[in-house]
């Protein structure tokens, strides 16, 4: 099957051998999406780098700006101001609908149902619409800097901001009630693709993936970035470990998320939305004082070559999909000796042998698609 396949979710070649309608074993075979992305790094500073990690994952580009700041960010010790820690959690919040929004519909398409897929698009539509008018791009945002964000978000952004969340939560309870009771989904999703509890943890898996196994671990509780610690939400789970549990984790996060945007929203607080000396006085050890006259009256020109100091870290943000990490390894100097991505999907892709074998053929599909997989951040 593949890599052309209509439900492959990009170009992932499955090998599998059958008999009769029975998978007797499947072998994955990727890399026709792989564009050399961790070189690429090799020879870029930071700002250059941020237009190429949108196409990633090309459905939940916010994170991935994000894990490529944060990484510069924790090497050289940059503090961001509390505005921007807010837009960066608003901005994730609103890309990880759009993401699971259009897992959604390609996930009902596969098993055969058609109208979702054609529903989806108008909420996701309103998120572009958003992030166009705080970015100026649908997709590739290029929004995210070290020590903040690019701009600051426009007059009546955050009233359209709260709209967005009053019409889109009806909507999900909409999806709910036109899905998951429906005895066609139910018969196609319950029990097919069961990963234990134990299993999870041992491929390595995580996000809804690994939640839906019946472990409580979100990044956000665990890694405490950004501001979340602030905000009042819970992990979103299931115990039953199939693909209906994983759907359902998926449409909770959903909820949790607009939950989550609704507060920030209103906690947003006034300042600076980006740390411009952070980027010229890495030196700097000591607190900055936001009010005070060096940071208002100074002349600043914010310095693209952010040196890295001669350290490594990994860092780590939870994607729609799961643990996005990026390791860095600087090397006093502006470009990075080295960039290994992370990418949620690439992990979460190993265990879908297992669980095809000595299924129907048409299940294949189901797991492929409860899984959530994008070739671009799986080849990288």
């Amino acid at each position: 099957m593949g890599p052309h396949h209509p439900s492959m979710h990009g170009v992932l070649r499955l090998v599998v051998a059958s008999q009769g309608e029975n998978v007797v074993d499947c072998e994955l075979i990727l890399g026709y999406l792989h564009r050399g992305m961790e070189k690429i790094a090799e020879n870029r500073t930071t700002s250059q780098y941020l237009p190429y990690v949108t196409r990633w994952d090309y459905l939940a580009t916010m994170f991935t700006e994000a894990v490529t700041v944060n990484a510069p960010e924790k090497l050289a010790n940059i503090q961001i101001p509390e505005r921007a820690s807010y837009i960066r959690v608003i901005m994730p919040e609103l890309s990880r609908i759009a993401s699971h929004l259009l897992w959604l519909g390609p996930f009902l398409a596969d098993i055969g149902a058609q109208t979702p897929f054609f529903y989806i698009f108008r909420e996701r539509e309103m998120i572009y619409d958003l992030f166009e008018a705080a970015t100026g791009m649908r997709m590739m945002h290029n929004y995210f800097r070290i020590g903040g964000v690019a701009a600051d978000l426009p007059y009546g952004w955050i009233d359209k901001c709260l709209d967005f969340c009053q019409y889109c939560l009806p909507k999900i309870y909409e999806y709910e009630r036109l899905v998951t009771k429906n005895p066609i989904f139910l018969k196609r999703v319950q029990g097919v693709g069961f990963i234990n509890r134990q299993e999870a943890i041992n491929w390595g898996l995580s996000g809804p993936s690994l939640r839906a196994s019946g472990v409580q671990w979100d990044l956000r509780k665990i890694d405490h970035y950004e501001c979340y610690d602030k905000l009042d939400w819970q992990i979103q789970w299931q115990g039953e470990g199939d693909s209906l549990a994983r759907y359902l984790v998926r449409i909770d996060e959903m909820k949790e998320s607009i939950n989550i945007l609704r507060q920030a929203l209103k906690l947003l607080p006034g300042g600076p939305y980006e740390n411009l000396e952070g980027r010229r006085l890495v030196q700097k050890k000591d607190k900055i004082d936001w009010n005070g006259f060096n940071y208002q009256f100074v002349g600043k020109k914010s310095s693209p070559t952010l040196k890295l100091p001669k350290q490594e870290h990994y860092v780590r943000v939870e994607a729609p999909k799961g643990e996005l990490g990026i390791f860095l390894i600087g090397d006093d100097s502006v470009f990075p000796w080295r960039l290994k991505i992370r990418p949620p999907g690439f992990t979460n892709l190993q265990i879908v042998p297992q669980l095809i074998r000595g299924m129907k053929l048409a299940d294949i599909v189901t797991i492929l698609g409860s899984i959530d997989i994008i070739m671009g951040e799986v080849d990288r």
